[in-house]
């Protein structure tokens, strides 16, 4: 489906109850080529949605459907924003013309074997990865950007939102050859809406407040072989990498500072200049000035990355610190972003870079 100036495209939200659906459902509202149709749940069916999502003031009314595949039908585009592993099933019966973007996890992977071993189910497959920023390096040079394979699908796997951060953080450095993908370290501090909206004990308030927590700690984090796969997209020969996500009481929001060796006789001084080569001209990823660093707060409910590096010489490392907020470019934004470039919109239609403050 190729969509013209003057056409909207009819959406249905599969797991429209839960934050990554309905922050989806709040940029929809607002994009100037979507409209809103069915929305559906599985334990929530039969509620409205202004119950779940009292905040979605135009949405108010609508009742929740069951999530099935004949409740999805008929739409131009179906965005699934369900547990992993439930998304395979449901998408493999719908129409190869209709545009699905699956914001779990289950179509990310390329490595049927890395999944099962990081999720232990069956691999349903791998889809067009949806960050349009990804570098694609071959033989040391940049041939293009992931946005090139997004143009015209029908099938899109949104990234995890640790994966994105991650990875616009450490990518230019990668592709330009500056730092060492065997020895990257990642320590991020995430808001809890990335835990999801399921309620457990370790995500009262009672006990995050006031705390903050790693989790998946020791190479056991499921987003681990999607930041190696993106950074062997970039130019990597191998990649190894310690990752460790720390929740802080707040409710949105990843700051994600990455490091790597730099690489033995590379030029300090060419490090800023090849992330800002990068990032010259993508709208929504931005290098900050020099001696400005990223904080969630500047990101809110904005589809922004914004990135800082600097050179640690006497560690001999690059420093890069990410801030995204995780439910827009980390998720819901990342989505939109995707599913503009598939239907032949303007990328930036319906989505900001104008963050909510303070």
């Amino acid at each position: 489906m190729h969509m013209t100036s003057v056409q909207r495209a009819r959406v249905a939200v599969a797991g429209a109850s839960g934050y990554a659906g309905g922050e989806f459902l709040r940029i929809a509202a607002n994009h100037p080529h979507l409209e809103v149709g069915t929305v559906t749940a599985h334990s929530n069916a039969g509620a409205t949605l202004g119950s779940l999502h009292p905040h979605l003031r135009s949405l108010a009314d609508r009742v929740l459907a069951p999530t099935s595949v004949e409740a999805l039908a008929g739409h131009d585009v179906v965005v699934l924003a369900l547990p992993h592993g439930a998304s395979g099933e449901i998408a493999a019966q719908l129409p190869d013309d209709v545009l699905v973007l699956d914001l779990g996890a289950d179509h990310r992977l390329v490595s049927a074997a890395a999944w099962e071993q990081f999720y232990g189910t069956p691999h349903a497959g791998t889809w067009p990865y949806g960050l349009p920023e990804l570098l694609h390096v071959h033989d040391g040079a940049v041939t293009g950007r992931q946005r090139d394979a997004l143009r015209g699908a029908t099938r899109i796997a949104v990234p995890g939102c640790n994966v994105t951060a991650v990875t616009l953080g450490l990518q230019p450095g990668v592709a330009a050859g500056l730092i060492e993908p065997r020895d990257v370290v990642a320590v991020l501090a995430n808001g809890y809406s990335g835990a999801g909206k399921a309620l457990k004990a370790h995500l009262l308030a009672s006990e995050a407040l006031g705390a903050a927590a790693p989790y998946a700690v020791g190479g056991t984090h499921r987003h681990i072989p999607e930041i190696q796969q993106n950074l062997l997209t970039a130019g990597a020969d191998a990649v190894t990498l310690s990752f460790t996500p720390t929740l802080v009481p707040m409710a949105r929001g990843i700051l994600a500072t990455a490091t790597a060796r730099l690489v033995p006789g590379a030029d300090p001084a060419a490090v800023r200049d090849a992330w800002a080569q990068a990032y010259a001209d993508e709208p929504f990823v931005h290098l900050l000035p020099e001696g400005q660093w990223p904080s969630t707060a500047m990101t809110l409910g904005a589809n922004t990355a914004l990135v800082q590096v600097a050179v640690d010489a006497a560690a001999g490392r690059v420093v890069t610190v990410t801030a995204i907020d995780n439910l827009v470019k980390g998720t819901a934004g990342g989505a939109v972003q995707s599913l503009n470039l598939a239907l032949g919109l303007p990328e930036t239609a319906g989505l900001t870079t104008e963050g909510v403050a303070p």
